[in-house]
Protein backbone atom coordinates (compact mmCIF):
# COMPACT_ATOMS: atom_id res chain seq x y z
CA UNK A 1 0.00 0.00 0.00
CA UNK A 2 2.88 2.37 0.69
CA UNK A 3 4.06 2.40 -2.95
CA UNK A 4 0.61 3.22 -4.25
CA UNK A 5 0.01 5.74 -1.48
CA UNK A 6 3.17 7.58 -2.41
CA UNK A 7 2.16 7.93 -6.03
CA UNK A 8 -1.59 8.63 -5.97
CA UNK A 9 -2.92 12.18 -5.62
CA UNK A 10 -2.91 13.96 -2.30
CA UNK A 11 -6.07 15.17 -0.56
CA UNK A 12 -7.42 11.66 -0.09
CA UNK A 13 -7.81 11.90 3.68
CA UNK A 14 -11.18 11.00 5.27
CA UNK A 15 -12.40 14.56 4.84
CA UNK A 16 -11.08 14.94 1.31
CA UNK A 17 -13.67 16.49 -0.97
CA UNK A 18 -13.99 19.55 1.24
CA UNK A 19 -12.31 22.57 -0.24
CA UNK A 20 -10.29 24.95 1.94
CA UNK A 21 -12.89 27.13 3.58
CA UNK A 22 -13.14 30.86 3.12
CA UNK A 23 -15.17 32.90 5.53
CA UNK A 24 -18.86 32.18 5.05
CA UNK A 25 -21.69 33.60 7.13
CA UNK A 26 -24.17 31.08 5.77
CA UNK A 27 -24.43 28.99 8.95
CA UNK A 28 -24.96 31.91 11.41
CA UNK A 29 -27.51 33.48 9.08
CA UNK A 30 -29.48 30.24 8.72
CA UNK A 31 -29.42 29.66 12.49
CA UNK A 32 -30.58 33.23 13.11
CA UNK A 33 -33.47 32.82 10.67
CA UNK A 34 -34.72 29.65 12.36
CA UNK A 35 -34.35 31.24 15.80
CA UNK A 36 -36.52 34.16 14.72
CA UNK A 37 -39.08 31.81 13.11
CA UNK A 38 -39.46 29.75 16.30
CA UNK A 39 -39.72 32.93 18.38
CA UNK A 40 -42.46 34.27 16.09
CA UNK A 41 -44.31 30.96 16.25
CA UNK A 42 -44.31 30.93 20.06
CA UNK A 43 -45.16 34.64 20.23
CA UNK A 44 -47.97 34.73 17.66
CA UNK A 45 -49.52 31.38 18.60
CA UNK A 46 -48.99 31.16 22.37
CA UNK A 47 -49.87 27.92 24.15
CA UNK A 48 -50.18 27.18 27.83
CA UNK A 49 -49.83 24.09 29.96
CA UNK A 50 -47.13 21.46 30.13
CA UNK A 51 -45.51 19.10 27.66
CA UNK A 52 -44.74 15.59 28.89
CA UNK A 53 -41.85 13.56 27.50
CA UNK A 54 -42.25 9.86 28.31
CA UNK A 55 -38.71 8.48 28.51
CA UNK A 56 -39.52 4.79 28.94
CA UNK A 57 -42.36 2.30 29.02
CA UNK A 58 -43.41 -0.03 31.81
CA UNK A 59 -41.87 -3.01 29.99
CA UNK A 60 -38.36 -1.50 30.00
CA UNK A 61 -35.78 -3.01 32.33
CA UNK A 62 -35.07 0.42 33.79
CA UNK A 63 -38.09 2.70 34.02
CA UNK A 64 -37.32 6.42 33.98
CA UNK A 65 -39.79 9.04 35.19
CA UNK A 66 -41.40 11.24 32.57
CA UNK A 67 -40.02 14.72 31.98
CA UNK A 68 -42.67 17.42 32.41
CA UNK A 69 -41.80 20.88 31.07
CA UNK A 70 -43.83 24.07 31.11
CA UNK A 71 -44.49 25.31 27.59
CA UNK A 72 -43.26 28.86 28.22
CA UNK A 73 -40.14 27.73 30.07
CA UNK A 74 -39.23 25.07 27.53
CA UNK A 75 -39.95 27.09 24.40
CA UNK A 76 -38.50 30.43 25.43
CA UNK A 77 -35.58 28.83 27.22
CA UNK A 78 -34.73 26.98 24.02
CA UNK A 79 -35.03 30.18 21.98
CA UNK A 80 -32.56 31.93 24.29
CA UNK A 81 -30.09 29.05 23.98
CA UNK A 82 -30.56 29.02 20.20
CA UNK A 83 -29.76 32.74 20.08
CA UNK A 84 -26.61 32.17 22.15
CA UNK A 85 -25.48 29.35 19.85
CA UNK A 86 -26.15 31.57 16.83
CA UNK A 87 -23.96 34.27 18.37
CA UNK A 88 -21.27 31.67 19.09
CA UNK A 89 -21.40 30.49 15.47
CA UNK A 90 -21.00 34.08 14.29
CA UNK A 91 -18.03 34.54 16.63
CA UNK A 92 -16.28 31.43 15.34
CA UNK A 93 -16.90 32.43 11.73
CA UNK A 94 -15.44 35.84 12.45
CA UNK A 95 -12.38 34.35 14.15
CA UNK A 96 -11.77 31.07 12.33
CA UNK A 97 -13.86 31.27 9.15
CA UNK A 98 -15.90 28.19 10.14
CA UNK A 99 -18.53 27.42 12.78
CA UNK A 100 -17.79 24.15 14.68
CA UNK A 101 -20.12 21.25 13.93
CA UNK A 102 -20.96 20.79 17.60
CA UNK A 103 -22.67 24.17 17.57
CA UNK A 104 -24.96 23.11 14.71
CA UNK A 105 -25.63 19.74 16.38
CA UNK A 106 -26.47 21.35 19.74
CA UNK A 107 -28.62 23.93 17.98
CA UNK A 108 -30.67 21.26 16.19
CA UNK A 109 -31.28 19.31 19.43
CA UNK A 110 -32.32 22.43 21.36
CA UNK A 111 -34.50 23.71 18.51
CA UNK A 112 -36.34 20.39 18.27
CA UNK A 113 -36.85 20.33 22.04
CA UNK A 114 -38.22 23.88 22.08
CA UNK A 115 -40.55 23.19 19.17
CA UNK A 116 -41.82 20.01 20.81
CA UNK A 117 -42.47 21.84 24.08
CA UNK A 118 -44.76 24.21 22.16
CA UNK A 119 -46.34 21.62 19.86
CA UNK A 120 -47.01 19.03 22.60
CA UNK A 121 -48.66 21.36 25.12
CA UNK A 122 -51.09 19.28 27.15
CA UNK A 123 -49.96 16.06 25.45
CA UNK A 124 -47.36 13.33 25.91
CA UNK A 125 -44.56 12.51 23.50
CA UNK A 126 -43.17 8.95 23.68
CA UNK A 127 -39.47 9.68 23.25
CA UNK A 128 -38.46 6.06 22.75
CA UNK A 129 -41.17 5.54 20.15
CA UNK A 130 -40.20 8.76 18.39
CA UNK A 131 -36.55 7.72 18.16
CA UNK A 132 -37.34 4.11 17.20
CA UNK A 133 -39.62 5.28 14.40
CA UNK A 134 -36.97 7.72 13.22
CA UNK A 135 -34.40 4.92 13.02
CA UNK A 136 -36.81 2.68 11.14
CA UNK A 137 -37.44 5.38 8.53
CA UNK A 138 -33.73 6.17 8.31
CA UNK A 139 -32.53 2.60 7.61
CA UNK A 140 -33.36 2.58 3.86
CA UNK A 141 -31.95 6.09 3.58
CA UNK A 142 -28.69 4.93 5.18
CA UNK A 143 -28.35 1.95 2.86
CA UNK A 144 -29.10 4.18 -0.12
CA UNK A 145 -26.69 6.87 1.05
CA UNK A 146 -23.89 4.34 1.52
CA UNK A 147 -24.41 3.14 -2.04
CA UNK A 148 -24.39 6.73 -3.24
CA UNK A 149 -21.20 7.56 -1.34
CA UNK A 150 -19.35 4.60 -2.84
CA UNK A 151 -20.53 5.47 -6.35
CA UNK A 152 -19.63 9.14 -6.18
CA UNK A 153 -16.31 8.52 -4.44
CA UNK A 154 -15.32 6.32 -7.37
CA UNK A 155 -16.51 8.91 -9.88
CA UNK A 156 -20.05 7.80 -10.84
CA UNK A 157 -23.03 9.92 -9.80
CA UNK A 158 -25.77 7.53 -8.73
CA UNK A 159 -29.11 9.22 -9.38
CA UNK A 160 -30.61 5.72 -9.62
CA UNK A 161 -30.72 5.10 -5.84
CA UNK A 162 -34.50 5.41 -6.00
CA UNK A 163 -34.75 2.62 -8.57
CA UNK A 164 -32.38 0.42 -6.56
CA UNK A 165 -34.52 0.81 -3.45
CA UNK A 166 -37.72 0.16 -5.40
CA UNK A 167 -36.29 -2.85 -7.23
CA UNK A 168 -35.00 -4.20 -3.94
CA UNK A 169 -38.40 -3.81 -2.28
CA UNK A 170 -40.13 -5.64 -5.12
CA UNK A 171 -37.61 -8.49 -5.30
CA UNK A 172 -37.52 -8.94 -1.53
CA UNK A 173 -41.30 -9.21 -1.30
CA UNK A 174 -41.54 -11.67 -4.20
CA UNK A 175 -38.70 -13.99 -3.19
CA UNK A 176 -39.45 -13.92 0.53
CA UNK A 177 -43.09 -14.79 -0.19
CA UNK A 178 -42.19 -17.68 -2.50
CA UNK A 179 -39.56 -19.15 -0.18
CA UNK A 180 -40.86 -18.12 3.21
CA UNK A 181 -37.31 -16.99 4.08
CA UNK A 182 -36.74 -13.27 4.79
CA UNK A 183 -32.99 -13.67 4.41
CA UNK A 184 -33.46 -14.88 0.82
CA UNK A 185 -35.60 -11.81 0.23
CA UNK A 186 -32.67 -9.68 1.42
CA UNK A 187 -30.30 -11.43 -0.99
CA UNK A 188 -32.79 -10.98 -3.83
CA UNK A 189 -33.02 -7.27 -3.04
CA UNK A 190 -29.25 -6.97 -3.20
CA UNK A 191 -29.26 -8.80 -6.54
CA UNK A 192 -31.88 -6.37 -7.87
CA UNK A 193 -29.72 -3.44 -6.77
CA UNK A 194 -26.73 -4.99 -8.56
CA UNK A 195 -28.74 -5.40 -11.78
CA UNK A 196 -29.79 -1.74 -11.76
CA UNK A 197 -26.23 -0.71 -10.93
CA UNK A 198 -24.91 -2.86 -13.78
CA UNK A 199 -27.15 -1.00 -16.22
CA UNK A 200 -25.91 2.30 -14.83
CA UNK A 201 -22.29 1.16 -15.06
CA UNK A 202 -22.57 -0.17 -18.60
CA UNK A 203 -24.08 2.99 -20.02
CA UNK A 204 -22.12 5.48 -17.87
CA UNK A 205 -18.70 3.81 -17.86
CA UNK A 206 -18.56 1.67 -21.01
CA UNK A 207 -20.66 3.79 -23.38
CA UNK A 208 -20.02 7.09 -21.56
CA UNK A 209 -23.63 8.25 -21.59
CA UNK A 210 -24.39 11.19 -19.31
CA UNK A 211 -24.69 9.71 -15.81
CA UNK A 212 -27.54 11.97 -14.72
CA UNK A 213 -29.63 11.04 -17.75
CA UNK A 214 -28.96 7.32 -17.25
CA UNK A 215 -29.97 7.55 -13.59
CA UNK A 216 -33.22 9.35 -14.37
CA UNK A 217 -34.08 6.86 -17.10
CA UNK A 218 -33.43 3.94 -14.76
CA UNK A 219 -35.70 5.45 -12.12
CA UNK A 220 -38.53 5.75 -14.64
CA UNK A 221 -37.83 2.30 -16.07
CA UNK A 222 -37.88 0.47 -12.72
CA UNK A 223 -40.93 2.39 -11.52
CA UNK A 224 -42.83 1.40 -14.66
CA UNK A 225 -41.60 -2.21 -14.66
CA UNK A 226 -42.45 -2.86 -11.01
CA UNK A 227 -45.84 -1.17 -11.37
CA UNK A 228 -46.64 -3.35 -14.38
CA UNK A 229 -45.55 -6.57 -12.65
CA UNK A 230 -47.43 -5.57 -9.51
CA UNK A 231 -50.72 -4.93 -11.29
CA UNK A 232 -50.50 -7.83 -13.74
CA UNK A 233 -48.81 -10.52 -11.66
CA UNK A 234 -48.54 -9.71 -7.98
CA UNK A 235 -51.92 -8.20 -7.19
CA UNK A 236 -54.01 -10.99 -8.80
CA UNK A 237 -51.94 -13.55 -6.87
CA UNK A 238 -51.28 -11.64 -3.68
CA UNK A 239 -51.63 -14.65 -1.40
CA UNK A 240 -48.86 -16.55 -3.12
CA UNK A 241 -46.66 -13.74 -4.44
CA UNK A 242 -47.04 -10.72 -2.15
CA UNK A 243 -47.39 -11.74 1.50
CA UNK A 244 -43.78 -11.50 2.66
CA UNK A 245 -42.73 -12.74 6.11
CA UNK A 246 -41.05 -10.35 8.48
CA UNK A 247 -37.65 -10.38 10.15
CA UNK A 248 -37.93 -11.13 13.86
CA UNK A 249 -36.60 -8.62 16.36
CA UNK A 250 -33.53 -9.71 18.30
CA UNK A 251 -32.72 -8.12 21.65
CA UNK A 252 -29.02 -7.90 22.49
CA UNK A 253 -28.55 -8.79 26.18
CA UNK A 254 -27.58 -5.92 28.48
CA UNK A 255 -27.35 -3.38 25.65
CA UNK A 256 -31.09 -3.51 25.02
CA UNK A 257 -31.67 -2.64 28.70
CA UNK A 258 -29.93 0.74 28.45
CA UNK A 259 -32.54 3.45 29.12
CA UNK A 260 -33.97 5.22 26.05
CA UNK A 261 -31.30 4.18 23.52
CA UNK A 262 -31.25 0.47 24.39
CA UNK A 263 -34.74 -0.38 23.06
CA UNK A 264 -34.14 1.89 20.06
CA UNK A 265 -30.73 0.60 18.92
CA UNK A 266 -30.39 -2.90 20.32
CA UNK A 267 -33.85 -4.44 20.04
CA UNK A 268 -33.94 -4.57 16.27
CA UNK A 269 -34.06 -6.91 13.30
CA UNK A 270 -31.03 -8.42 11.59
CA UNK A 271 -31.52 -5.86 8.83
CA UNK A 272 -30.81 -2.97 11.22
CA UNK A 273 -27.80 -4.75 12.71
CA UNK A 274 -26.55 -5.33 9.15
CA UNK A 275 -26.87 -1.60 8.60
CA UNK A 276 -24.64 -0.91 11.62
CA UNK A 277 -22.03 -3.29 10.21
CA UNK A 278 -22.30 -1.79 6.72
CA UNK A 279 -21.66 1.76 7.97
CA UNK A 280 -18.61 0.69 9.99
CA UNK A 281 -17.27 -1.53 7.20
CA UNK A 282 -17.63 1.10 4.47
CA UNK A 283 -15.97 3.74 6.64
CA UNK A 284 -13.04 1.51 7.61
CA UNK A 285 -12.53 0.12 4.11
CA UNK A 286 -12.81 3.52 2.44
CA UNK A 287 -10.20 5.25 4.60
CA UNK A 288 -7.98 2.47 5.96
CA UNK A 289 -7.48 -0.08 3.17
CA UNK A 290 -5.85 -0.31 -0.23
CA UNK A 291 -9.32 -0.72 -1.79
CA UNK A 292 -10.46 2.57 -0.31
CA UNK A 293 -7.33 4.39 -1.41
CA UNK A 294 -7.75 3.18 -4.97
CA UNK A 295 -11.47 4.01 -4.96
CA UNK A 296 -10.89 7.58 -3.82
CA UNK A 297 -7.97 8.05 -6.20
CA UNK A 298 -10.12 7.03 -9.16
CA UNK A 299 -12.88 9.43 -8.12
CA UNK A 300 -10.52 12.31 -7.45
CA UNK A 301 -7.93 12.04 -10.21
CA UNK A 302 -8.46 9.08 -12.59
CA UNK A 303 -5.56 10.06 -14.86
CA UNK A 304 -3.08 9.88 -12.00
CA UNK A 305 -4.62 6.62 -10.77
CA UNK A 306 -4.26 5.15 -14.26
CA UNK A 307 -0.63 6.26 -14.36
CA UNK A 308 0.23 4.16 -11.29
CA UNK A 309 -1.47 1.09 -12.71
CA UNK A 310 -4.99 1.30 -11.29
CA UNK A 311 -7.57 0.09 -13.83
CA UNK A 312 -10.00 2.99 -13.72
CA UNK A 313 -12.88 1.45 -15.68
CA UNK A 314 -12.77 -1.85 -13.78
CA UNK A 315 -12.51 -0.10 -10.40
CA UNK A 316 -15.49 2.10 -11.19
CA UNK A 317 -17.57 -0.76 -12.55
CA UNK A 318 -17.04 -3.07 -9.58
CA UNK A 319 -17.63 -0.37 -7.00
CA UNK A 320 -20.81 0.81 -8.69
CA UNK A 321 -22.04 -2.79 -8.42
CA UNK A 322 -21.08 -2.87 -4.74
CA UNK A 323 -22.94 0.37 -4.11
CA UNK A 324 -25.96 -1.05 -5.93
CA UNK A 325 -25.96 -4.15 -3.73
CA UNK A 326 -25.92 -2.02 -0.58
CA UNK A 327 -28.65 0.31 -1.85
CA UNK A 328 -30.75 -2.65 -2.98
CA UNK A 329 -30.55 -4.09 0.54
CA UNK A 330 -32.23 -0.92 1.75
CA UNK A 331 -35.28 -1.76 -0.34
CA UNK A 332 -35.86 -4.78 1.89
CA UNK A 333 -36.96 -2.43 4.66
CA UNK A 334 -40.12 -1.45 2.80
CA UNK A 335 -41.46 -5.00 2.53
CA UNK A 336 -39.73 -7.81 4.40
CA UNK A 337 -38.29 -5.42 6.98
CA UNK A 338 -41.77 -4.12 7.80
CA UNK A 339 -43.78 -7.23 7.03
CA UNK A 340 -46.01 -5.47 4.52
CA UNK A 341 -46.83 -6.28 0.86
CA UNK A 342 -45.18 -4.49 -2.01
CA UNK A 343 -47.05 -1.48 -3.39
CA UNK A 344 -46.59 0.67 -6.48
CA UNK A 345 -43.79 3.24 -6.07
CA UNK A 346 -43.79 2.57 -2.33
CA UNK A 347 -40.32 4.09 -1.88
CA UNK A 348 -42.00 7.47 -2.41
CA UNK A 349 -38.89 9.41 -3.42
CA UNK A 350 -36.70 8.25 -0.54
CA UNK A 351 -33.88 7.51 -2.96
CA UNK A 352 -33.62 11.23 -3.67
CA UNK A 353 -33.58 11.99 0.06
CA UNK A 354 -30.73 9.48 0.33
CA UNK A 355 -28.93 11.37 -2.42
CA UNK A 356 -29.42 14.58 -0.43
CA UNK A 357 -27.91 12.79 2.59
CA UNK A 358 -24.85 12.01 0.48
CA UNK A 359 -24.42 15.70 -0.30
CA UNK A 360 -25.18 16.87 3.23
CA UNK A 361 -22.75 14.26 4.55
CA UNK A 362 -20.04 15.58 2.24
CA UNK A 363 -19.56 12.21 0.57
CA UNK A 364 -18.47 10.64 3.87
CA UNK A 365 -20.20 7.40 5.02
CA UNK A 366 -20.56 8.37 8.69
CA UNK A 367 -21.67 11.93 8.02
CA UNK A 368 -24.14 10.71 5.39
CA UNK A 369 -25.52 8.26 7.97
CA UNK A 370 -26.06 11.08 10.45
CA UNK A 371 -27.80 13.11 7.75
CA UNK A 372 -30.08 10.16 6.97
CA UNK A 373 -30.93 9.85 10.67
CA UNK A 374 -31.89 13.53 10.71
CA UNK A 375 -34.20 13.04 7.73
CA UNK A 376 -35.69 9.95 9.36
CA UNK A 377 -36.37 11.91 12.53
CA UNK A 378 -38.08 14.69 10.57
CA UNK A 379 -40.27 12.14 8.80
CA UNK A 380 -41.30 10.39 12.00
CA UNK A 381 -41.89 13.67 13.81
CA UNK A 382 -44.80 14.44 11.49
CA UNK A 383 -46.39 11.10 12.42
CA UNK A 384 -45.93 11.66 16.14
CA UNK A 385 -47.34 15.19 16.12
CA UNK A 386 -50.34 14.05 14.10
CA UNK A 387 -51.09 11.36 16.69
CA UNK A 388 -50.93 13.70 19.68
CA UNK A 389 -53.13 16.29 17.98
CA UNK A 390 -50.59 19.04 17.45
CA UNK A 391 -51.96 22.38 16.16
CA UNK A 392 -49.39 22.33 13.36
CA UNK A 393 -51.28 21.93 10.05
CA UNK A 394 -51.05 18.46 8.57
CA UNK A 395 -49.95 19.89 5.23
CA UNK A 396 -46.95 21.50 6.89
CA UNK A 397 -46.04 18.25 8.64
CA UNK A 398 -46.08 16.45 5.28
CA UNK A 399 -43.65 19.07 4.01
CA UNK A 400 -41.36 18.82 7.04
CA UNK A 401 -38.93 16.14 5.82
CA UNK A 402 -38.42 17.99 2.55
CA UNK A 403 -38.00 21.35 4.29
CA UNK A 404 -35.31 19.77 6.44
CA UNK A 405 -33.68 18.44 3.27
CA UNK A 406 -33.59 21.92 1.74
CA UNK A 407 -32.34 23.41 5.00
CA UNK A 408 -29.43 21.07 5.47
CA UNK A 409 -28.35 21.00 1.83
CA UNK A 410 -28.66 24.74 1.24
CA UNK A 411 -27.76 26.07 4.65
CA UNK A 412 -25.95 23.68 6.92
CA UNK A 413 -23.43 22.10 4.61
CA UNK A 414 -21.34 25.19 4.07
CA UNK A 415 -18.79 25.18 1.28
CA UNK A 416 -17.96 21.71 0.04
CA UNK A 417 -17.49 19.83 -3.17
CA UNK A 418 -17.74 16.25 -4.24
CA UNK A 419 -14.93 14.16 -5.72
CA UNK A 420 -13.36 16.08 -8.58
CA UNK A 421 -14.01 13.44 -11.23
CA UNK A 422 -17.56 12.53 -10.17
CA UNK A 423 -19.85 12.46 -13.18
CA UNK A 424 -17.00 12.66 -15.68
CA UNK A 425 -16.35 9.76 -18.07
CA UNK A 426 -12.75 8.64 -18.25
CA UNK A 427 -11.11 8.23 -21.64
CA UNK A 428 -7.78 6.44 -21.35
CA UNK A 429 -4.85 8.26 -22.83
Amino acid sequence: MSDTAARVPAALAPDAGVTPLTRSWKTPVVLAVFTVLLALLVLLAPRTGEATFRLSSESDAIVLPSLVVGVAVGAWGSIVLMALLTAAAAYFVRQAAKAPRWIVAAYVVIAVFGFLCWAAAGATIPVTGLLAGALALAVPLIFGALGGVIGERVGVVNIAIESQLLGGAFSAALVATLTGQPILGLLAAMAAGVIVAALLAVFAIVYMVDQIIVGVVLNVLIAGLTSFLYSQVMQPNAATLNTPPRFDRIAIPLLSDIPILGPVLFHQTILVYAMYVAVAAVYFAMFHTRWGLRLRAVGEHPQAADTVGIRVGRTRFLNVLLGGAIAGAGGTVFTVGSGIPFGQEMTNGMGFIALAAVIFGQWHPVKATLAALLFGFASNLQNTLSVIGSPVPGEFMLMLPYLVTIFVVAGAVGRSRGPAAAGQPYIKG
